[in-house]
């Protein structure tokens, strides 16, 4: 957590899938500097997690939430009174728009940076025909073997097959849910209506432009503001990860408002 002396606004800060919390402090130090507080939220059975997913330990989206919801209260202890925005990378983009959907009245405000639905006939023609085989393929082996070894595969971390299955299946077929949670998330996330900041990067192959609209779509926010990022704007590779050593480009947009 950063909390600079006087905060105006506090940011719950949701990290990409297998991301641990501690590879965005310096973007929770850019935001302080702007009077912005941080509260860097850890996934389960990631970074410093006591948790790890196994064949005996699962989990999915609804836990996931549930534990946002803590962290969300925890931060409200901790700087009571400022303006709150929630926000996140990539998978942390999208369950914050689900909390948003399952608690409307949780944040005054929405920032995504990199983000956007895994939904594949929301991405560029190059792409899209290889990701349904790879969604099954992934829902397979999480399912086999227990969990998904993403730290093998480098791709995320080693992930619960309950996320795995919650996530292929928002990426198949283009709308959110979560086992065990009986609400319609899509139509509730029709319903949000925050101000929206959402930062896209210009190299970011796995958060195009096309995914962050088609994300975007779902919600009822009529403020939304959309900017791109090239490497000379951040002064670092514009990809899905490079931003988080080179954040004050994006944190000095973000908290522009």
């Amino acid at each position: 957590m950063r909390v600079p002396d006087a905060p105006t606004r506090r940011l719950l800060w949701l990290p990409a899938m297998g991301v641990p919390a501690k590879h965005y402090l310096p973007f929770a130090d850019a935001l302080a500097a702007r009077d912005i507080a941080v509260g860097l939220h850890e996934w389960r059975g990631i970074g410093s997690s006591s948790l790890r997913a196994g064949r005996t330990h699962d989990w999915g989206y609804r836990e996931l939430l549930a534990d946002i919801a803590r962290s969300e209260a925890a931060l409200d202890d901790a700087v009571p009174g400022a303006t709150r925005v929630i926000g996140g990378h990539s998978l942390g983009g999208q369950l914050a728009c689900c909390h948003l959907a399952l608690q409307p009245d949780a944040a005054d405000a929405l920032w995504l940076v990199a983000s956007g639905a895994p939904y594949w006939r929301a991405f560029p023609p190059r792409v899209r025909y290889t990701l349904p085989p790879l969604y099954r393929f992934m829902a397979w082996l999480a399912r086999t073997r227990g969990v998904l070894p993403g730290r093998r595969l480098r791709f995320a971390g080693n992930e619960s097959r309950g996320v795995i299955a919650d996530w292929t299946r928002s990426g198949l077929r283009g709308r959110y849910a979560a086992a065990g949670v009986d609400v319609d998330i899509d139509a509730a996330m029709a319903r949000v209506d925050v101000p929206v900041r959402a930062a896209w990067l210009d190299d970011d192959w796995l958060g195009p432009p096309s995914s962050l609209r088609f994300l975007l779509g779902k919600l009822g926010s009529a403020d939304t503001a959309i900017d791109g990022f090239d490497a000379a704007r951040l002064g670092a590779k514009a990809d899905h990860f490079a931003w988080m050593r080179a954040p004050d480009a994006i944190a000095a947009w973000l908290a522009d408002t």
